[in-house]
């Protein structure tokens, strides 16, 4: 099994359980959405479709920084880079671009909900902290975790969720 050192968290990774079972990008991916969502709502209003566009493309370019910087760490590690690694390494990223399509998705139809921007805003915000709790708590449960180490990684991640929108509050008011 091929395996190659993950540069954001220093582990390896491989085709094995273990890279199906990293759920790095996930929680990541959630944390740049909810990021996204609070710069672009400091900027005053804007179309839906903007926000929705910017969500999904930021997440794209992220993804593709994450895949170089891992398909560059391979690299220097002297690892031969194959078609077959680099469409791993794609796939293990995924998660980041997968984390910004729930937000995008609730600001794409906060108008059937009746949500003005402001609104939009904060549904997206509320999905993506919800997705990192639950990326987080996915990890935690498929690596074995007990109930109670769960709990602490799902509060953890509530905090920081927590934090960013208490950025939202404090550069909006």
């Amino acid at each position: 099994m091929s395996r190659i050192n993950n540069p954001a968290t220093g582990r390896e990774v491989g085709t094995g359980r273990r890279a199906r079972a990293d759920y790095t990008g996930g929680v990541y991916g959630s944390m740049l959405a909810a990021s996204v969502v609070i710069g672009a709502g400091t900027l005053g209003s804007f179309p839906r479709t903007e926000l929705v566009l910017l969500l999904l493309l930021t997440s794209v370019v992220f993804w593709a920084a994450h895949v170089h910087a891992q398909l560059f760490g391979a690299r220097l590690m002297q690892r031969s880079l194959d078609r077959r690694t680099m469409l791993r390494v794609c796939r293990e990223e995924w998660p980041i671009v997968k984390a910004a399509v729930p937000p995008a998705v609730g600001v794409a139809v906060s108008p059937l909900l009746g949500l003005d921007v402001q609104g939009a805003l904060w549904l997206a915000v509320s999905v993506a902290v919800a997705g990192q709790v639950g990326w987080s708590v996915a990890a935690a449960r498929r690596a074995g975790a007990s109930r109670r180490l769960m709990t602490v990684t799902a509060s953890v991640n509530l905090l920081l969720g927590l934090l960013i929108i208490t950025l939202k509050i404090a550069l909006t008011h």
